[in-house]
């Protein structure tokens, strides 16, 4: 069977939601490979001259890429809503994300390469999170909306296992062979920089089915001038609105707290293993395949529960265990309990992420999906500068990656706490 109904006798294709899914397998290599795991892992132990003022330095490219994203996601998202098809906009975005990966290659283990392994980090993750608003955007058009919270949660599944599988290729191809293939020289780290290019073909590949098979939005025929200042419009209507939609507002916030705290625990992550626990390049990255195997699986457990008890309580539910496992993370000194613990940590990331973009579908209009979703990436980047430069003062000040790592904490406590006072997928309202 190849098509789905819903309530209103339109049909959705399983190979369109397919598709769809899968550019989460194609895109979570990125963040997988160059922003956790090995590149983090390789930047602090082989190209920067100092660990700990690598690890600030990391912090502030990270907060400046998250600036541009918070302010420019939402007028982006809004101008494609007004008029535009999200489908190529994604395109540019991923082609974008590829040359930057590719380039990665060119970053020798030299001080020297320092700034320009910043630079092309800090540029490329613009690149994809700017590309995940019109992905994000094309949700509510996929199926009926008592079906996002499977669709939503199967995509992030498959992009944990995505992650994983291509970081496993990593390992196993390139990082821990005694001679890497192709010629690849470990000398000058070529095993390790190879990880850019490798990336970059594995999203060329697997991107293609979402271009070719997911269906989009017809465009508006109207002059680009006009539609660039129709979404203009409504965005500024949204802003001066959203005060009066309280719910909307509470649950943007709340996500602006708890998403500030996951993304600097995952941007520092791999720094925090190789910096405090003494893992190598190599242990980092077996450490990241557990982390996306059990955030792969929580996020394809939790799927249809998101769908039976509400995309409030699976955030709620994950937001809890999250700090639990959390807390003794940053006290321990046995290697051991830092992977049990890890793994723990990571059943809970994928249903908090998933659940989050479901309850944005719920809450949100179809046809202001692109600016919702320009909005939901303000809220998860508006403030994100704030997390990784706590860190980085903390490390700087205190010379420890343990108190600098604390600091994530409250953003995670307070979340939760402020994400109670919002009402649960029965009771929302579009907007």
């Amino acid at each position: 069977m190849k098509e789905i109904s819903s309530d209103h006798s339109k049909f959705y294709s399983r190979r369109s939601i397919f598709s769809w899914c899968l550019f989460d397998w194609a895109n979570s290599s990125y963040p997988t490979v160059i922003i956790t795991f090995v590149i983090p892992a390789y930047f602090v132990n082989a190209v920067a001259a100092d660990a700990t003022i690598a690890t600030a330095q990391w912090g502030v490219m990270t907060g400046f890429a998250a600036l541009i994203i918070a302010f420019s996601a939402p007028v982006l998202g809004a101008i494609v809503d007004a008029g535009y098809r999200r489908k190529p906009w994604l395109a540019i975005f991923t082609v974008f994300l590829v040359i930057g990966s590719l380039l990665l290659w060119f970053i020798r283990p030299d001080p020297e390469d320092s700034e320009l392994l910043l630079w092309l980090v800090g540029i490329t993750l613009v690149f994809s999170e700017l590309g995940f608003v019109f992905y994000n955007g094309m949700l509510p058009t996929l199926a009926p909306s008592r079906y996002i919270g499977r669709i939503s949660g199967m995509a992030w599944g498959l992009g944990y296992f995505g992650g994983l599988t291509c970081l496993t290729i990593v390992l196993f191809w390139f990082v821990q062979v005694d001679i890497p293939p192709f010629g690849l020289d470990k000398v000058d780290a070529e095993h390790i920089r190879i990880s850019g290019p490798f990336v970059a073909l594995w999203l060329s590949v697997f991107s293609l089915p979402i271009f070719i098979w997911t269906s989009d939005e017809k465009p508006r025929k109207l002059p680009s001038k006009s539609i660039i200042i129709s979404g203009l419009r409504a965005l500024l209507n949204t802003l001066l609105t959203l005060p009066k939609n309280s719910q909307l507002a509470r649950f943007l916030l709340a996500r602006m707290l708890y998403t500030d705290g996951i993304n600097t625990l995952f941007a520092f992550g791999g720094l925090y293993a190789a910096g405090t626990f003494g893992m190598s390049i190599k242990e980092v990255i077996i450490f990241g395949l557990l982390l996306n195997m059990t955030s792969g699986i929580g996020a394809f457990a939790f799927s249809r529960i998101d769908d039976l008890i509400g995309s409030k309580l699976t955030i709620l539910f994950s937001l809890f265990f999250i700090i639990i496992f959390g807390i003794p993370l940053l006290i321990i000194e046995s290697s051991f309990w830092f992977w049990i613990l890890g793994a723990g940590l990571g059943m809970f990331f994928g249903p908090v992420q998933s659940a989050s973009r479901s309850m944005m579908v719920r809450i949100s209009a179809p046809e202001k999906s692109s600016q919702m979703f320009g909005l939901y990436a303000f809220s998860g980047k508006a403030t994100a500068f704030v997390g990784p430069w706590l860190v980085s003062f903390v490390a700087l000040t205190y010379g420890s990656q343990r108190l600098a790592l604390a600091t994530i904490l409250p953003f995670l406590i307070i979340g939760a706490f402020l994400m109670l006072t919002v009402k649960g997928p029965a009771e929302d309202i579009k907007v």
